[in-house]
């Protein structure tokens, strides 16, 4: 109500973002509620009519509100300062040549398909193909609600076992990919990144484009000095979109940077030392010679091997956010 509201856009839109965020945790709450008082009332009417042929409506009725009470359940987890922000993720192949670029191309495809299932949109920052096939690196930004929340239980060393189709052979061979996740930071976190202490380069982007991606300089790199931190932007076809876009990237990396320092400084004066376990294993997919999924965090595993490359994540990404709610 208040009559300037308006004349600060940028506010206003964040305003209305955090109230539509409380609408939707209000109404989903509401429907929680209204879902199991019907099903009170339908399993009331079986056993006092002793409506048999009614009990299979009571187990659906039973196994959905389950589902949803799980959702809703795991959706309080994620109480983290930017888990509701969007997420830039990247992926790296290890050492292996093409089975690894390969493995890091199936891992895209993963993320894009799980992206897409909730309703997600996703941009293309960064990316690098395999010399033969795949991708050797590729950097996306996925917008939604809690897309950084959900996807923060992906960092980390993703390994793959299988007879590799690039071996003539048909020998089983196990490559490794990292990925990166972090937040997009909004412009108004303080975080001071002095000009001396950058240096900015421009290129001509390798990615899909058409003929304007081949004939100018578009695509940037910037290094931040200090800490040897390279990121790339090479998405938008104008070099000023692509630098914007390369400094966010930039104060999301250097801002996760910060929170590490903070940690390892609690942890000293704590006495404690921990492992921080950026690099470390964190999944193995394995096709052969039986078909596996497991996390080594939480022993989530699943033998449908085919559901998770196809996307289907949320089991291990609620299972992480559990056992890291326990830990």
């Amino acid at each position: 109500m208040d009559p300037d509201f308006w004349e600060d856009p940028e506010q206003s839109q964040k305003v209305l973002q955090e109230i539509k965020h409380l609408k939707d945790q209000v109404e989903a709450y509401e429907s929680l509620v209204q879902q199991y008082e019907d099903l009170q009332a339908l399993i009331e009417i079986v056993l006092e009519e002793q409506e048999v042929d009614m009990l299979s409506d009571v187990r659906e009725g039973f196994k959905s509100f389950i589902q949803q009470y799980e959702d809703f359940r795991i959706g309080t987890l994620l109480s983290g300062e930017y888990d509701r922000n969007n997420a830039i993720l990247t992926l790296h192949a290890g050492a292996g040549g093409t089975e690894a670029c390969d493995w890091a191309s199936m891992l895209l495809r993963m993320y894009m398909r799980w992206a897409e299932q909730r309703g997600y949109s996703i941009e293309t920052l960064d990316y690098l193909p395999g010399e033969e096939a795949g991708v050797k690196s590729v950097t996306i930004q996925i917008n939604g609600e809690n897309a950084f929340g959900y996807l923060k239980a992906e960092k980390g060393v993703h390994r793959l076992v299988r007879i590799s189709p690039f071996d003539a052979s048909g020998r089983r061979h196990t490559s490794f990919v990292s990925c990166d996740v972090l937040p997009e930071i909004d412009d108004d976190v303080e975080l001071d990144i002095p000009p001396d202490e950058i240096r900015i380069d421009t290129y001509r982007s390798s990615g899909a484009g058409g003929q304007h991606v081949n004939t100018t300089d578009s695509a940037v790199r910037i290094t931040h000095i200090p800490t040897n931190i390279v990121v790339q932007c090479q998405n938008e076809r104008s070099q000023h979109k692509n630098k914007d876009r390369a400094f966010k990237m930039l104060r999301a990396k250097l801002f996760e940077v910060k929170q590490q320092q903070q940690i390892e400084k609690l942890e000293d004066i704590r006495g404690e030392v921990k492992e921080i376990g950026w690099g470390n294993q964190i999944r193995s997919y394995v096709f052969h010679p039986y078909n596996l999924v497991k996390d080594h965090r939480t022993d989530y595993e699943t033998g449908n091997i085919n559901a998770v490359m196809d996307g289907k994540l949320d089991e291990f990404i609620n299972a992480y956010l559990r056992w890291k709610h326990q830990n």
